[in-house]
């Protein structure tokens, strides 16, 4: 492949990690190497696809027709009875995205700033010398070769064979991993296709939801997420759920998707001696609703500082790239951390108590409590489920 053997910095994994912290890195001049295991980047698709308009105004991304491929004003969430609460912003709230595209356009951007892709190319190990890694194995098209780097960055998913080579155990418990199962599906029917639909009913999703991602007026991501140890797998939920849906169950399923979601667990240590986590690998995901494109480039963002400062100053040590576990967790991993806490407490509203919730609430109740605005919210709860004493407690609970 005539690769040069000596790096800056190898980035394991081409999902949006990988990328955007190749992309980071080059822009400060470093020499970056970025390896991808599958044939063709944004390949298989693992998520929903959608991403809200603040992160492309936080990472500086234009939302662009390529790959945001289709507007999103809000939400309509469904309690198990099918009554609808609407949640509908005066302005695009985000985009469903192709992900296919939107990685190739990260990888055009990292190239085009002098970082180095390889597709087809699988990691098989680390290479330390002492208890310092200083590059990795792998292999492509049958061919077997090592290369060296300052940092290696372990971005590769929730399975992160890297971080376990490198000695970093990540693994997740089972309560902090969802299942999840998802069609792309053309031809059908839904109520709303200027918004996500989320439904909500332990008997077609235990400790989850199904959701409705459009991609235009017959056409969307159509999925489940549960418990990833629920005795059910989360296919046959989203099967048994569309037999009750006519207007999608018409539908053709044009891309099956599947996979491990993290919900948690979030990882107190991501460094090694020249080693650094990022994304799904580290368990850099919103605890509720399971996305983390945004929360992953972000989590880059914050790595290629420290990348720099440590090539700076030449210390690739486990004890100055901590710096980077705990600017994160200053910056995302603490308020990620209270998200994990309200989702426990959804996990206690039963299905009757969520129809309570749909009945009583309004789209504008359900934006303060979101927001939280807590005096608000309060006035709101304590008025409108004061005749439902245990409901009020739980939603107490929650804003605390």
């Amino acid at each position: 492949m005539n690769l040069e053997k000596e790096w800056d910095v190898i980035v394991v994994g081409g999902g949006p990690a990988g990328l955007r912290t190749a992309i980071k890195c080059a822009e400060k001049k470093l020499k970056v190497l970025l390896l991808e295991k599958d044939q063709e980047l944004g390949s298989p698709v693992r998520c929903g696809e959608g991403l809200g308009i603040g992160w492309f105004n936080r990472l500086g991304i234009k939302p662009k027709p390529e790959f945001a491929v289709h507007p999103i004003n809000g939400a309509v969430l469904y309690a198990p009875s099918g009554k609808e609460l609407v949640v509908r912003f005066d302005k695009i709230s985000g985009y469903i995205i192709e992900r296919r595209m939107f990685e190739k356009f990260l990888a055009r951007e990292a190239a085009s700033k002098g970082a180095r892709i390889i597709a087809k190319t699988t990691v098989t190990d680390v290479i330390k010398e002492g208890e310092q890694i200083i590059g990795v194995k792998a292999v492509h098209a049958g061919e077997e070769f090592e290369l060296k780097s300052k940092i290696v960055v372990a971005a590769d998913g929730v399975e992160s064979v890297i971080s376990r080579k490198a000695g970093l155990n990540t693994t997740n418990n089972l309560y902090h991993v969802d299942s999840g199962f998802q069609y792309e599906m053309a031809g059908i029917d839904f109520k709303h296709p200027d918004l996500i639909s989320l439904y909500f009913s332990n008997k077609y999703a235990r400790r989850g939801y199904l959701w409705i991602f459009p991609k235009g007026k017959d056409y969307a991501n159509v999925g489940v997420g549960i418990l990833g140890s629920d005795e059910k797998t989360a296919k046959k939920y989203l099967d048994d759920w569309l037999e009750t849906q006519p207007g999608l169950k018409k539908g053709s399923k044009i891309v099956v998707n599947a996979g491990c979601i993290p919900v948690g667990g979030f990882l107190e240590k991501m460094t090694l001696n020249g080693l650094i986590i990022v994304g799904d690998a580290a368990h850099q995901v919103n605890p509720i609703h399971g996305g983390g494109m945004g929360i992953a480039m972000e989590a880059a963002d914050v790595a290629s500082e420290i990348i720099a400062e440590a090539i700076e100053k030449k210390d690739f040590s486990d004890k100055f790239l901590s710096k980077y576990t705990s600017r994160w967790y200053e910056k995302r991993g603490n308020k990620l951390k209270d998200i994990l806490k309200k989702r426990k407490m959804l996990e206690e509203v039963s299905d009757k108590d969520f129809e309570v919730l749909v009945n009583s609430l309004n789209g504008e109740d359900v934006l303060k409590i979101a927001h939280g605005d807590l005096i608000d919210s309060a006035k709101t709860i304590t008025k409108k489920l004061i005749k439902n004493p245990k409901l009020v407690t739980l939603m107490v609970k929650y804003l605390k």
